[in-house]
């Protein structure tokens, strides 16, 4: 009997994307994971802003017209979102949300059984029921560590589509980690909906960082990305003490301007986020930052959005992703009054990441002549790829065989946009 054949398309956050290797790695004993002529095709969909499901459904239609036979599952936030009234998506044959991601297999069977429609959700299972052997023909493997989230932004659909915190014991993460470590991956990265809200029994962020720190084989190890609340005095500390893991700092401030953050009901002002900044920079001097910034947030007049400009200015990101604010049905501030027209949201996200990029330019700048170790990730057009240890994207030649998840010393030499350029001294000319 021929083996199904499964095609999974992920959309969305390092959560995600670490659900579907996840699922993959469920479904491979039985099942062909190709993109080849699939029987089903699993869509792992978001609903964080229209635009990430405006994608999810052009996909959909993409896959009806070339591949009719096959069967549709939507699976993860966008189908909780569905179930729960807050959107639609007539596309699929089968709706299911993030609590059946564990339960792929069964999911599967279903599909091809002809089931139709939206399946109720079930309890949100233990994390340590979720593994995953990480991603094919990558260095980098994400390791989810948190699930769930009990801020509430009134922007944000992430309470209602992913549950209440959760989080996966040390004991389990380190098993994980040693695991990827064992299949080949040198660079591990944590991720979760909220890393601020890990709270292991018996335990903290701190703690996980310091016991996968310690394991053999691992040469970088990294927190996607936090929520300043999560900026710990133990948390920076264990960063500066534990060189293997990454000084960058990936901190959402979603809005500089503290009247638009208390409509966010974000937890924070502008002074508390740059205090973080301060208290990171004051014991890693060397540390980078990159951070989330949502534009056109209702009520952002011109000067709350100069306060943004001020923070992004005074912090000076080396990675930003901007986002036109995206009223989301079920949210609270899908009803506030006085929305941003689309054409102001528009022009003030290209200023903001024109502005960035100027500043992203001197950061670069100020980098060469330097000597950085470079984690080699790829070698395509005729150079190698990879990134610093502070999280700066780095190409260069060199007549020498590299083996990819090598850590190289690169001379830098000059900068083209946003990539620093080197050279490979030590091994040019090499035997």
């Amino acid at each position: 009997m021929p083996r199904t054949r499964i095609s999974i398309q992920t959309f969305g956050c390092r959560v995600n994307q670490y659900d579907s290797d996840m699922m993959r790695d469920l479904l491979a004993p039985s099942c062909d994971i190709t993109d080849e002529d699939p029987d089903v095709i699993l869509l792992n969909a978001c609903t964080v802003t229209g635009l990430a499901e405006r994608k999810a459904r052009q996909a959909a239609r993409r896959i009806r017209r070339q591949y009719p036979a096959a069967r549709i599952i939507v699976i993860g936030c966008l189908a909780d979102a569905v179930d729960q009234g807050t959107t639609q998506f007539p596309d699929a044959d089968l709706l299911v949300g993030n609590s059946w991601k564990s339960q792929i297999d069964s999911v599967v069977q279903r599909a091809l059984s002809g089931a139709c429609g939206t399946l109720a959700s079930t309890s949100l299972g233990e994390l340590s029921a979720e593994r995953s052997h990480g991603p094919q023909g990558r260095i980098r493997a994400f390791l989810k560590i948190q699930d769930g989230c009990g801020r509430a932004c009134t922007y944000c659909r992430a309470t209602q589509v992913r549950g209440i915190p959760r989080s996966k014991s040390i004991a389990d993460v380190s098993a994980e980690a040693q695991e990827l470590l064992e299949v080949g991956f040198p660079e591990i990265v944590l991720t979760g909906i909220d890393l601020a809200q890990y709270s292991p029994l018996g335990g903290c962020l701190a703690d996980v960082l310091e016991a996968i720190a310690s394991l053999s084989g691992l040469q970088r190890l990294r927190i996607a990305s936090i929520n300043p609340s999560g900026i710990t005095p133990e948390l920076i500390e264990t960063c500066a003490t534990q060189g293997i893991i990454s000084p960058h700092f990936h901190i959402p401030l979603q809005s500089g301007d503290d009247r638009i953050l208390a409509a966010m009901d974000r937890g924070y002002d502008s002074q508390g986020y740059l205090d973080a900044i301060e208290r990171i920079r004051s014991r890693i001097p060397h540390a980078t930052f990159g951070t989330d910034i949502i534009v056109g947030f209702p009520g952002e007049d011109e000067a709350a959005f100069a306060n943004t400009c001020r923070v992004l200015e005074t912090v000076g990101f080396v990675n930003l992703h901007a986002f036109r604010f995206s009223p989301r049905r079920g949210t609270a501030a899908a009803e506030f009054t006085d929305q941003i027209p689309a054409d102001v949201k528009r022009r003030r996200s290209e200023w903001l990441l024109a502005h960035w990029e100027q500043g992203l330019g001197r950061t670069l700048d100020n980098r060469i002549g330097s000597s950085q170790d470079v984690l080699v990730e790829e070698h395509r057009e005729d150079c190698w790829r990879g990134y610093t240890h502070d999280y700066l994207y780095v190409k260069f030649p060199s007549d020498q065989e590299i083996p990819v998840g090598s850590i190289l010393p690169i001379r830098i030499t000059s900068r083209a946009g946003a990539t620093l350029k080197g050279v490979d001294d030590h091994r040019i000319g090499a035997s």
